[in-house]
């Protein structure tokens, strides 16, 4: 399964550091210990159904506990079905790695 989660939390950090409860959400998907990239708009990360649905309660969660005011988080699924191996990463972007470079 892969997932694109985005985190926006309200304010996104603080004074000296503007990015403080973004980079918080990013560090627990860099413990998971999951394959990940981290684009512009969300980050990106391969596992389980299990390993993911957890992650992205603790993504969302630490925004918070990070001392963000608020937070809406945007999750995007995706997941073969019928027993079928599910996408992964490399395989939907790679051809597109350099292009616009």
């Amino acid at each position: 399964m892969i997932i694109e989660v985005q985190c926006l939390p309200q304010p996104l950090g603080v004074a000296g550091d503007r990015y403080a409860h973004v980079d918080a959400a990013i560090a627990v998907i860099e413990a998971s210990g999951l394959p990940y990239e981290v684009g512009a708009l969300g980050t990106t990360v391969e596992g389980s159904p299990d390993e993911l649905w957890a992650l992205a309660r603790a993504v969302h969660e630490a925004t918070l506990a990070a001392g963000a005011d608020a937070a809406v988080t945007v999750l995007k699924v995706a997941e073969a079905g019928g027993g079928r191996p599910s996408p992964t990463v490399s395989e939907l972007t790679g051809k597109f790695r350099d292009a616009g470079r």
